[in-house]
């Protein structure tokens, strides 16, 4: 017996190697951790237990069968962050340069399964060149296979993807489908297609960062959700994300221990400038109102013009969107629509309360929104909001103009509750812009014109660019002092808690994708 347990051990100490020391240095050489120390540092300590330690590849073709590594590439299991139970696997770089095989997917496939079964968030650590090349469409199927479970799971169990090195060609499309993206700066990168063939197809000379780099896809394509400078703020990133989110759809966020004070905000009264075209940060706003330090944000660097993220709010776990007046005034755009909607479906899908705070001017005008589809894009975020079945309600702090005001979350698209502060202006457009419309023939035959369009600008002003017109109809449930939101809201959600939404029987919408 001795010695089938000396050969056991063995057996587990080389598949701790991985692909060996020399290749491990070589990792660490470049400012990485290993696929086991990656997951070392991401679970609670001692928690975590592997599954196909001993799997190997079956390849035999190109001399594989002299090349055998246990693990074949990929570290698969389970364990806790902070108490709670996750799947995670971890791609090795040391072994073939954590290129997906056969077998390699069926691991990864095997714990996603799990996930679902169990009901449990999914965490994939990806570092890998790729598809398998010796195996051909063995691993093109591997891939096509994990692909199908990212649907599988899809509102089931939370997904994250962590991209902690090269992430090219099919790879890319398994962290696409998933929750949050995130990536490390400078040592990951993903792209359907690499530098050289861009280059081969249509001459352009671009670097794998500017190509695909964290960068690039936190400010430019918005595939990544957050970037990090190393992996070890990476992990730490994963950690708070999990902390915010319910581990399926099943089941709520855990309630933090809240005890109510004061609850009033003085501060909230003085952050709205007095000049309506006077920019101001939402982020101040953001801080009045939620738990102290406790906002998460999702897509910074991208589409600035709104935000989203998630916070805590007397204690329980929330999604916020807000426009954002210091870019582009905070106009709906194709961005920020597609944006503000992907982050709304997240959190319907896992009983994540939404709080919709707006100031919004309307929806970017010009060409170059218009041929790039703002129409379905907006759409989308319209749709999504409709959608959403969680308890939702909005703030309108400053503007809320047109059909911006319609899609943020309004009255008449089922929010729960919607209310104002009192220098809200709800309108169909600005108070200069109608008057030049309603008054034109007026204005053009007045002696002074521009005195004219002033008086009528004020007249206009007075009528609607307040709460209280929308108050009368009820599309406003009430006009508060911005001092009292924080304290409103913790009631409001408070008494949505057990809100239940019966919704038609149908396979599923379509949503203007």
């Amino acid at each position: 017996m001795n010695s089938k347990i000396n050969k056991l051990k063995e057996l587990n100490a080389l598949a701790q190697l991985g692909g060996g020391q020399k290749r491990i240095d070589k990792q660490h050489a470049k400012k990485k951790l290993t696929a086991r120390e990656r997951i070392q540092y991401l679970l609670d300590e001692g928690s975590f237990e592997e599954i196909g330690a001993l799997v190997t590849h079956r390849t035999t073709d190109f001399g594989m069968d002299k090349e055998i590594y246990y693990g074949d590439g990929v570290v698969t299991g389970y364990g806790t962050v902070n108490g709670k139970l996750i799947y995670v696997y971890a791609q090795d770089f040391t072994v073939f340069g954590g290129a997906l095989s056969e077998t390699h997917a069926e691991k990864i496939c095997k714990i996603m399964d799990l996930a679902v079964k169990v009901g449990a968030p999914i965490v994939g650590l990806n570092d890998s060149g790729g598809a398998r090349i010796q195996e051909g469409v063995k691993s093109l199927g591997g891939y096509a296979d994990i692909f199908y479970r990212n649907v599988q799971a899809s509102g089931v169990v939370p997904q994250i993807s962590a991209i902690m090195g090269p992430c090219a060609g099919g790879a890319v499309y398994s962290p696409a489908m998933t929750d949050f993206t995130l990536m490390v700066e400078d040592t990951s990168y993903m792209f359907v297609t690499g530098p050289n063939v861009v280059k081969t197809v249509t001459n352009e000379t671009v670097s794998s960062e500017d190509l695909g780099g964290a960068h690039t896809h936190a400010s430019k394509s918005g595939v990544a959700h957050k970037t990090s400078v190393n992996d070890i703020s990476c992990l730490e990133d994963v950690k708070k994300l999990l902390s915010y989110l319910p581990q399926n759809n099943t089941e709520t966020t855990e309630k933090l221990a809240f005890s109510p004070k004061d609850e009033v905000r003085q501060a909230l009264n003085n952050i709205i400038p007095d000049n309506p075209n006077k920019p101001y940060d939402m982020h101040e706003i953001i801080t009045g109102i939620i738990d102290t330090d406790s906002f998460y944000e999702i897509h910074k660097d991208y589409a600035e013009n709104i935000i989203v993220g998630f916070a805590r709010l007397g204690g329980r776990s929330i999604g916020i969107i807000a426009n954002q007046p210091m870019f582009l005034a905070g106009v709906l755009d194709v961005n920020s629509s597609k944006k503000a909607a992907r982050f709304t479906r997240f959190c319907d899908a896992f009983n994540i309360p939404l709080l919709v705070l707006v100031d919004v001017p309307g929806f970017l005008p010009g060409t170059d929104q218009e041929w790039n589809g703002i129409i379905v894009h907006g759409a989308k975020l319209l749709y999504a909001l409709s959608e959403a079945t969680v308890p939702r309600v909005t703030v309108i702090t400053r503007k809320a103009y047109g059909g911006a005001y319609d899609v943020m979350n309004s009255k008449h698209i089922g929010a729960d509750f919607n209310y104002a502060w009192p220098g809200a202006e709800i309108a169909v457009m600005g108070a200069k812009g109608a008057s030049e419309i309603i008054f034109r023939k007026e204005i053009a035959s007045a002696s002074n014109p521009e005195a004219k369009l002033a008086e009528k600008e004020t007249e206009y002003a007075n009528t609607f660019a307040n709460p209280y017109s929308a108050a009368k109809r009820g599309f406003i449930d009430e006009v508060i002092l911005p001092e009292n939101t924080r304290r409103k809201l913790i009631k409001t959600f408070s008494m949505l808690e057990n809100k239940k939404v019966s919704l038609p029987n149908r396979k599923h919408g379509n949503i203007p994708l």
